[in-house]
């Protein structure tokens, strides 16, 4: 587990012929304050931490002072994973079971599982979901400490790991090993793999806070290729594993709702490509897909549904009706209930106000076109209704929020396969600092929970926001 454990920056004492008191008092006032930033790519500030904190690095962009008591030491930098909230700008009106995640010593080379995970109907029945260990690692390291054992509950509960960076693809073949490992160890129902692949070439063109590492102009859409190639070959290393992906959070979506911005109709072909590609390579017998379809406030108004059914439809048609296809997924990294009683005032007369209106509006349509598509549903961020959101278009950080319905393909309906939690709560969405490379103006409204770090660094104050509101509660 040593890729998961977070990076502790060392801090070399001085000697300098002053009073050592003073020293320490003027060093803490121009230092970050713990959960604060002190470093990354153009950032001006403050690079040391207070005292009890000790800096580290999230990503290029967001360096963060994380508690002491919440680090371990470790030569490797911090996974983390992005923020992937729907961001529209045009408006037009049996039991699965919580999988337990083991620690391991990675190896180069990965033991024969036996036979094919193969599966038929719901993908999400005769399986456990895994839990994220490193999610669950956030959660032990940060939250507990200050919140108390109660906490730790939610590191029990399954997310889906992203793939947002080539690096994470590393950090997938080390989980699919310890899902091996527990799987041949007895684990009855098996445990089944949950990942989001999500490394678009000008990944998230509408908005800032989730920019990748990959540029269109820049190789991007052959270098993505090879990130599906390396993935596809641990699921193929892996088939003994049943594997439940989320394809591309926020990319189809844009194609139907922001052409108007200029990075969406330049990427237009290049998503489409790259998406065609993912799904034709992880076409496999182990496998089951679902296309993100943003949510309910975003293609589920009257005047995207029909486009947007004919557009997945089609991308189904054109990658040969491929099996592994299952479905599309919807609310990744939103707050909309599953169902609600009373549409809120910020859904503005939209009928399909809740997760199951819109996934009961979207079926018919895809069946009418060729395909008869399942869901699956984030409910993550879902718990308390109706949300602080002043408008329904407002993604970054919502305040009001809470941890909602527990995973589970109990769902009660046909249509849907699976509540899930995809996005990991208390992950950042974006930053609120309006002077950091990839702020979106989102974050910085006034329903968004600030201070706010960057995208995917951990945000202890919203994990307790969260947790206070969570909806069944944590006990």
């Amino acid at each position: 587990m040593s890729a998961k454990k977070l990076f502790v920056a060392a801090l070399s004492s001085v000697a300098l012929a002053v009073p050592f008191e003073n020293v320490v008092e003027e060093r803490q006032a121009a230092c970050a304050s713990v959960w604060g930033q002190c470093g990354g790519q153009g950032w001006t500030g403050p690079t040391c931490c207070a005292s009890g904190s000790t800096c580290n690095k999230s990503n290029d962009y967001y360096h963060q002072c994380l508690p002491d008591a919440a680090a371990t030491t470790s030569t490797t930098t911090r996974p983390t994973s992005v923020s992937t909230t729907a961001k529209p700008t045009t408006t037009t009106k049996p039991t699965t079971t919580i999988g337990s995640a083991t620690t391991k010593v990675p190896t180069t080379t990965a033991p024969v599982g036996s036979g094919t995970a193969g599966w038929s109907g719901n993908p999400f029945t005769d399986v456990q979901m895994w839990t994220n260990s490193y999610y669950a690692s956030e959660v032990s390291a940060y939250a507990v400490p200050t919140m108390g054992p109660g906490a730790a509950a939610v590191a029990k509960v399954p997310s889906f790991m992203w793939l947002d960076t080539r690096d994470k693809v590393d950090l997938m073949a080390e989980t699919l090993a310890d899902i091996r490992a527990a799987n041949k160890a007895g684990a009855n129902p098996p445990n089944a793999g949950i990942f989001v692949v999500y490394d678009l070439p000008d990944r998230d063109c509408a908005a800032a806070a989730s920019n990748g590492e990959y540029s269109i102009a820049d190789g991007g859409v052959e270098k993505y290729k090879a990130y599906i190639d390396a993935i596809a070959d641990l699921v193929k290393t892996y088939s003994d594993i049943r594997m439940l992906l989320v394809i591309e959070p926020d990319s189809l979506a844009n194609m139907i709702t922001n052409l108007n911005v200029a990075k969406c109709a330049n990427a237009e072909k290049a998503y489409l490509e790259c998406t065609q590609y993912a799904i034709k390579k992880l076409n496999l017998p182990n496998v089951a897909m679902y296309l993100d379809a943003g949510h309910a406030g975003w293609l589920g108004w009257p005047a995207n549904l029909a486009p947007a059914a004919k557009m997945y439809a089609q991308l189904y048609k054109d990658t040969g009706s491929p099996k592994a296809l299952r479905g599309l997924a919807t609310n990744v990294a939103n707050y909309n209930a599953w169902e609600i009683d009373t549409c809120p005032s910020y859904t503005q007369g939209n009928t399909n106000c809740d997760e199951s209106r819109y996934v009961n509006a979207m079926a018919p349509l895809l069946k009418e076109a060729g395909w008869d598509a399942h869901f699956i549903t984030d409910t993550g961020r879902s718990g308390k209704q109706p949300t602080g959101q002043q408008e329904w278009g407002h993604w970054c950080n919502v305040i009001g929020t809470g941890f909602g319905k527990r995973p589970s393909a109990n769902t009660g309906s046909d249509l849907l396969d699976a509540f899930v939690w995809i996005k990991p709560g208390g992950e950042c969405d974006g930053t609120s600092d309006t002077s950091a490379a990839r702020y979106d103006y989102h974050c910085g409204l006034s329903d968004a929970l600030k201070p706010a770090p960057e995208a995917g660094a951990w945000f202890q104050a919203y994990f307790e926001q969260l947790y206070k509101n969570a909806n069944p509660p944590f006990q």
